[in-house]
């Protein structure tokens, strides 16, 4: 893909895979609308990029609120124009178990990780079809396609995600609109010390597998080889959180007994 005099509009963009994506795509022209909920540091990472200012859009939110999404993103189209490619990037995960965990976590998980993302889709989406072309990226996870412990909310919510890609990419397909699903395993960003625990606190410490995890650098790279390549789905990792899915679907009975050792972004 021609990423020149493209608008890419990336989520969660202030840190980890969706930060190293935003470096990527503006070294290959891009023109840039990146969201997150810290402003300083979305125009920290905005002046450090080719074009600045003069190129590249801040413009934060939080997508724990979808409801605001909605007329917040509606807004911020008319402030940078159409948008080419949305990734629905931002996100948070979980390291608590079912029985322990109060019912406002599942909330939250559900909001920021799957509703947040269908309602900026909503915005962008008629615009897309009107031209007839659009890219729709969604970063659900290697949870999202398998269930692990701990987990249970976060899973969900990202199975939610996969199932909305698949659904989007068959309602599209005639309309010029690529449907990309990235489903990552173990990736070495601040995922795990930011998931949410029983209480809804965050865990303020890291999993050993992504600390041993894929850098969001090569994770970035092979998701932008997966959009140059209008591949539909694409799981990245590397170990048993990369393999997982394919256990699963070969060796049933061999993943349940291995799926309390693997750890998942």
């Amino acid at each position: 893909m021609d990423y020149r005099d493209k608008t890419v509009w990336i989520t969660g963009a202030s840190s980890g895979i969706g930060l190293e994506l935003a470096r990527q795509l503006a070294a290959r022209g891009a023109r840039l609308v990146l969201s997150a909920r810290s402003e300083a540091t979305l125009s920290e990472l905005r002046d450090s990029l080719p074009g600045g200012a003069e190129q590249h859009w801040v413009e934060p939110l939080d997508l724990a609120d979808p409801e605001a999404l909605l007329p917040l993103g509606e807004a911020i189209l008319q402030r940078v124009g159409p948008v080419d490619v949305l990734v629905n990037n931002g996100g948070v995960s979980q390291r608590s178990r079912f029985i322990d965990t109060d019912f406002s976590v599942y909330r939250r998980l559900m909001e920021v990780n799957y509703l947040g993302s269908v309602a900026l889709t909503k915005v962008v989406l008629p615009g897309m079809i009107s031209r007839g072309r659009g890219t729709i990226v969604a970063v659900s996870s290697v949870a999202g396609l398998v269930g692990s412990q701990l987990r249970s909310g976060y899973s969900g919510s990202k199975f939610a995600v996969v199932g909305f890609m698949d659904c989007l990419r068959a309602e599209t397909a005639k309309q010029g609109i690529h449907c990309l699903t990235v489903c990552p395993g173990s990736i070495n960003t601040a995922i795990a010390i930011n998931a949410l625990t029983a209480d809804g606190s965050a865990q303020q410490s890291d999993d050993e597998g992504n600390l041993n995890g894929l850098s969001a650098e090569d994770c970035a790279r092979q998701m932008v080889r997966a959009m140059d390549k209008g591949r539909d789905q694409v799981v990245i990792g590397r170990g048993l959180s990369g393999l997982a899915p394919t256990i699963k679907r070969l060796l049933p009975s061999l993943y349940n007994r291995l799926s309390a050792r693997i750890e998942y972004r």
